[in-house]
């Protein structure tokens, strides 16, 4: 029986980036946003806050574009300064790359198992679901909803007794399954 796992944002991530006023390099996100007219040509903003000395920063949504190449959704769910907006704008490598920033993932996200009573089979088969692209070491999720310590995870997977068809020891953000022997 295969059993699934779900790794779910709990809430928004800080953004990696350096401030110009303090020496910190993590951001947290406002929530809110700002749109600029002129004549035909929106400007969109992102404002995300400094967590040393709280100065506001801009993410760069889109500049300069033609009014009419904004789709009217979007527009309203700016002006109305949408949560899951920033949280999908958040994740897109675009917007990441254009203002040359990283996501800090730390105590953002957990890990749903849907109980222990997998636990005592002799195989478990299990597929890990992730709600959000969030990177995590799939090292750390086995051993946190198998109740391991990371080494003992690690010690499984050297004598083949954990398999799975990607490389457990890097950073995933997608989906992925494996096998548990005991």
């Amino acid at each position: 029986m295969l059993n699934t796992w779900v790794v779910t944002p709990t809430c928004l991530p800080l953004v990696r980036r350096r401030c110009h006023a303090c020496a910190s390099d993590r951001f947290r996100a406002s929530g809110k946003f700002r749109v600029n007219a002129n004549h035909k040509a929106l400007d969109a903003w992102l404002l995300v806050l400094c967590t040393g000395c709280g100065d506001t920063a801009k993410l760069t949504i889109f500049e300069r574009a033609n009014v009419r190449s904004v789709r009217p959704e979007l527009l309203d769910r700016l002006h109305d300064n949408d949560h899951g907006l920033t949280a999908e704008l958040l994740q897109d490598p675009v917007l990441q790359r254009r203002n040359r920033i990283g996501l800090d993932w730390d105590g953002a996200w957990r890990l749903d198992t849907g109980g222990s009573n997998h636990l005592d089979r002799e195989v478990i088969d299990v597929s890990v679901r992730f709600a959000a692209r969030i990177p995590v070491r799939p090292v750390r999720l086995i051993a946190e909803g198998c109740g391991l310590a990371r080494a003992e995870v690690e010690r499984l997977i050297a004598e083949g007794s954990l398999v799975s068809a990607v490389r457990l020891g890097a950073r995933l953000s997608g989906d992925f399954t494996f096998r548990f022997k005991r």
